[in-house]
């Protein structure tokens, strides 16, 4: 006799205690109706999703020391992960300058600023200093400079990612270098510490509905939707063009790797979701740097390729910097010449890097871009205060999958990818969550004919996976 079959609202009801994306979609829509409704509730929200990703930045920086460390000296090859770092770079400085020359040219054809015909003198500029905290971008050698650790323990405290990727590759370099028989206790206990802090991922990730409904609330209740109709040509043509180099980048990792975007976008919607809900990249980095390595990218590649892309490959911010500047340019009745526009290009090629971690980084470039240009009103840039909310989707959404096709494309071309198996697991053949669940031991294990016992409990384990949306 067959099961019965569970009613609708029980099917539902397991849906959302056994989904993450069903979650932060319900905690999403929830938040957008009581921001709408509700909007100086909304405002005393902000603390979910800024707990949320203080927690989740706690936990970045060992990470990221922990895969890179075992990654480096699993590998076995210095050299390689020397070259890895090298094909990132170009691969980031392509990506990035074609994200500019992309948005240079959709702005130049649409034409969102024209006819505002806006006075720069009647705008409040002192909304921008709040915005940046009067801070500044580092120029190239402050950003070399301070790549580099003052202390070992110094640059786990202040969560400087790049800092963390050099002492890690000093790391690994020291353990290839003293061999597994003098430090053998060294690489197991890195091992062990990067499974404990996948584990507080898990934790700390439930929490994600929650973030994602504070900020959220806080959105709509603090700028409300009125916004989009007034800026409706800027928003529309900043994610037309979003849309557009993602289309190309799901070409350039068919031609490269033979994996489908749309299918790598289906295994990390749950994390895509999130960091569309919180605005933020680095709530998702940890669960994202773990999805990679379960989908067939080595350990070294997703450890430097990924963090390294948080501070190079900004390829959504690029889009709405190149974007951005053209549109205060025609707000305000400037016309750019030929020329200008490549020094646009060329500044913004700089100022973009290193943006990351730093408040009202996008208004910084902006700023330092017109002031280049000498013919923009550096406060004209006060016209993007109240559209630069809107535009974190597109900028999360573009940056995110930049950085992950950047993962997957360096790592085939090193030769740190497993083809088929991430076939496999973007098609769904292989079931990510219970191999996450394995320790690495699990993995070393050599496959034999397992006895009936043994059997059981695997196959029990993996039952209630079907129900999982």
């Amino acid at each position: 006799m067959p099961p019965p079959v569970p009613s609708l609202p029980r099917r539902v009801a397991r849906i959302l205690r056994t989904s993450l994306f069903a979650q932060v979609a319900c905690a999403l829509v929830l938040g957008i109706v009581v921001g709408k409704l509700w909007p100086d509730f909304a405002a005393d929200l902000q603390p979910l999703g800024d707990g949320f990703t203080r927690l989740i930045k706690t936990i970045i920086s060992p990470l990221v020391f922990c895969v890179v460390v075992v990654g480096i000296a699993k590998a076995g090859d210095l050299k390689a992960f020397g070259r890895i770092g090298l094909k990132a770079l170009i691969w980031f400085e392509v990506a990035s300058t074609l994200a500019l020359l992309i948005g240079l040219l959709a702005a130049n054809v649409v034409q969102p600023g024209s006819g505002m015909n806006v006075d720069p003198s009647t705008l409040d500029t002192s909304a921008v200093d709040a915005k940046t905290g009067g801070g500044s971008l580092p120029s190239t050698t402050e950003f070399i400079v301070n790549a580099i650790p003052t202390s070992f323990i110094g640059a786990f405290a202040e969560n400087e990612l790049l800092q963390v990727l050099i002492l890690a590759c000093l790391v690994g370099a020291a353990l290839l270098h003293l061999g597994h028989t003098k430090v053998p206790k060294v690489l197991p206990a890195i091992e062990q510490a990067q499974e404990i802090i996948f584990a507080v991922v898990g934790f700390i990730m439930r929490l994600a509905p929650i973030a994602v409904f504070g900020a959220m609330a806080v959105l709509i209740g603090q700028y409300g939707l009125g916004v989009i109709e007034t800026y409706a040509k800027l928003i529309v043509l900043c994610y037309a063009a979003a849309a557009f180099f993602i289309a190309l980048l799901a070409v350039a990792l068919k031609m490269v790797t033979g994996l489908s975007l749309w299918k790598f976008l289906r295994y990390i919607r749950e994390e895509m979701l999130l960091a569309l809900g919180t605005a933020s990249t680095e709530s998702v980095m940890p669960r994202v740097m773990q999805k990679l390595r379960k989908a067939g990218a080595r350990d070294d590649a997703v450890g430097l390729v990924l963090p390294t892309g948080y501070s190079f490959n900004l390829d959504g911010a690029s889009l709405y910097l190149s974007i951005g500047t053209l549109f205060i340019a025609q707000a305000v009745g400037v016309d750019l010449s030929l020329s200008q526009q490549i020094t646009v290009i060329l500044v913004l090629m700089l100022t973009s890097k290193g943006m990351a971690g730093i408040p009202g980084s996008a208004f910084l470039a902006l700023s330092a871009t017109a002031s280049s240009l000498g013919a923009i009103p550096a406060g004209a840039v006060a016209l993007l205060l109240g559209v630069d909310r809107i535009m974190d989707s597109m900028r999360v959404v573009t940056n995110l999958l930049g950085n992950c096709v950047a993962v997957f494309a360096v790592s085939r071309w090193e030769g740190a990818l497993d083809t088929e198996r991430a076939k496999k697991v973007l098609s769904g053949e292989v079931e990510p969550r219970t191999e996450a669940d394995e320790s690495p031991a699990s993995h070393e294990a050599p496959e034999t004919d397992a006895p009936a016992p043994a059997a059981v409990p695997t196959q029990s384990a993996k039952e209630p996976a079907p129900e999982v949306s």
